[in-house]
C-alpha cells in the first residue's frame, strides 16, 4: 500500500515538474512557429527548393553551357535543325531553326520569370498602397477606390490585356508594367478588408489617441500585420503571371520572338509538332512545375502562417 502511494505521489512531481518546464520554456512568435511547421513541411521545403534551383539556373547557367560546350542559343544552324535530345552538344536537341533547346529554355525563363518576380512585386505594391489608403481613411476615398475597381473589374480580364497589348506590342520591360498596373486590384481588396478590421483595434486606438501620424501607423501597426497576407498573395500571383504570360504568348499578344520566353517557345513549338515533338515538350514542363511550386509554396505558407491552427 505504502508502495502504491510512494510511486503516485512520484509521478505526480513528474508531472509538476514537466508542466514547470513548460512553462518556464519561452513562447515562440508566429513567424517562429511559421519556420518550425516550414521545416516540417517536406512538401514545401521541396517547392522551395526547385523554384530556387530552378531561378538561379536560368540566370547563371546560360553563359556556362555557351562557354563550356560552344553553344548559342541566338545562333542559327539550318543544317542542325530539328535534331533530337543528345545530339553532340545539344542536350535538349534543336529548335526549327538549329538554335539549341537548352539554352534558349534558360534564357527564356529568365524572362517568364522576371515577368512573374517583377509583375507580382508591382502589383503587390500598388495593391498595398492603395487598399492600405482607402481601408484607413475610409468616407471619400474608400469610395472612390471601390468604384475604380468595380469598373475596372467590370471589364474581362483577358479582353483589357489583349487591347492592351496590341496598343503597346510589350517587351519584357512593358509586359512587367502592364501585368503589375492592370493586376494589383485583388490585393488591394484583401488588403482593404483587413485594415478595417484592423483599424479599430486597441493598439491602432491607442496610437491615434497618442498622436501618432498615419505613416507611423502604417509603417509600424498596419503593415507588419499584414506581411502573412502580402506574402502568401505574392506567391499566388507569381504562379498566375507565368500562366497569363503564356496565354498572351499562345494569342500572340505576348513577349515577341526572337527573344524567348517559355509561352512563345511552347506556342512556336506546336506549329512543328511532327517534326520537332521534343520542343513542345521542355517548355511545358517547366511551365507546369513553376506555377506548381509557386502555388505549394502558397499553400504551405498560408497554413504555417494562420495563428488559429493547432501546432
Amino acid at each position: 500500500m505504502a508502495e502504491g502511494l510512494s510511486s503516485d505521489v512520484a509521478a505526480v512531481r513528474t508531472s509538476v515538474v514537466r508542466l514547470d518546464e513548460e512553462a518556464t520554456k519561452p513562447s515562440r512568435s508566429l513567424w517562429g512557429e511559421a519556420f518550425a511547421y516550414i521545416r516540417k513541411d517536406k512538401l514545401t521545403l521541396l517547392a522551395i527548393a526547385v523554384l530556387f534551383i530552378l531561378t538561379l539556373s536560368c540566370i547563371f547557367a546560360p553563359p556556362l553551357l555557351e562557354n563550356t560546350l560552344h553553344l548559342n542559343g541566338n545562333r542559327t544552324d539550318v543544317a542542325n535543325r530539328y535534331k533530337p535530345p543528345g545530339y553532340k552538344n545539344n542536350i535538349l536537341g534543336t529548335d526549327q531553326l538549329g538554335r539549341d533547346q537548352l539554352v534558349r529554355l534558360l534564357y527564356g525563363g529568365r524572362v517568364s520569370l522576371g515577368v512573374a518576380y517583377g509583375a507580382s512585386v508591382m502589383s503587390l505594391s500598388i495593391g498595398l498602397l492603395v487598399g492600405m489608403l482607402a481601408g484607413y481613411y475610409g468616407g471619400f476615398v474608400d469610395d472612390l477606390v471601390n468604384w475604380f475597381i468595380s469598373t475596372l473589374s467590370s471589364i474581362p480580364g483577358i479582353f483589357l490585356l489583349i487591347l492592351v497589348s496590341v496598343v503597346f506590342s510589350p517587351s519584357a520591360g512593358v509586359l512587367v508594367i502592364l501585368l503589375g498596373l492592370l493586376g494589383w486590384v485583388g490585393t488591394c481588396r484583401l488588403v482593404r478588408g483587413e485594415v478595417l478590421s484592423l483599424k479599430d483595434r486597441d493598439f491602432v486606438v491607442a496610437a491615434r489617441a497618442l498622436g501618432a501620424p498615419p505613416r507611423r501607423i502604417f509603417a509600424q501597426h498596419l503593415f507588419p500585420n499584414l506581411v502573412s497576407l502580402l506574402i502568401i498573395s505574392l506567391t499566388i500571383d507569381a504562379g498566375a503571371l507565368i500562366l497569363t504570360e503564356s496565354a498572351l504568348s499562345y494569342l500572340g499578344l505576348g513577349v515577341r520572338p526572337p527573344t524567348p520566353s517559355w509561352g512563345n517557345m511552347l506556342v512556336e513549338a506546336r506549329k512543328f509538332l511532327t517534326t520537332g515533338t521534343h520542343l513542345i515538350i521542355w517548355p511545358g514542363i517547366m511551365i507546369i512545375v513553376i506555377v506548381l511550386c509557386f502555388f505549394l509554396i502558397g499553400d504551405g505558407l498560408r497554413d504555417a502562417l494562420d495563428p488559429r491552427k493547432i501546432r
